[in-house]
């Protein structure tokens, strides 16, 4: 449920990125794809948290470096092209930082795994993502749950 949720986050910022306003953005077109209301609510959920927390979400980081990181030949070894590709798309649009993009590939080598594909690291960044935002209680994830 929460790569699908990544996923909507990730169409809401390219809309944004398009200089619509939140309340602008046409979200038929994410029923019609099966997104549940549920799944929309939480993704906007996020995206209200994060500006409420002045953090960028429109891919022009806050104070940070726009330098791209390369992966090395080991990391290159265990993480795919598109893996990779995902996880950058993931910090330009700024739903990762820097230093997040950094954690997430360093736990993926702690933790010997063989590789990762873009099914995986979808998991990986949705499985960060709510670990690291949600952990006061302040979004929410109920079946039922809109924000209006």
């Amino acid at each position: 449920m929460h790569e699908r949720i990544v996923e909507i986050i990730l169409f809401l910022i390219n809309e944004l990125r398009l200089k619509k306003q939140l309340h602008d953005v046409d979200i038929s077109s994410l029923t019609r794809d099966g997104y549940t209301k549920s799944e929309i609510s939480s993704a906007f959920s996020w995206l209200y948290y994060k500006i409420t927390l002045n953090q960028s979400i429109t891919g022009i980081p806050v104070s940070e470096s726009t330098s791209q990181r390369m992966l090395n030949d080991h990391e290159r070894m265990i993480i795919n092209i598109e893996a990779y590709g995902y996880l950058v798309q993931c910090q330009q649009l700024g739903i990762l930082s820097n230093t997040d993009t950094e954690t997430i590939i360093d736990r993926i080598l702690a933790a010997n795994i063989i590789s990762i594909g873009l099914t995986e690291m979808k998991s990986i960044v949705a499985g960060y993502l709510f670990d690291i935002d949600f952990s006061g209680g302040n979004i929410i994830f109920g079946i039922d749950d809109l924000i209006h």
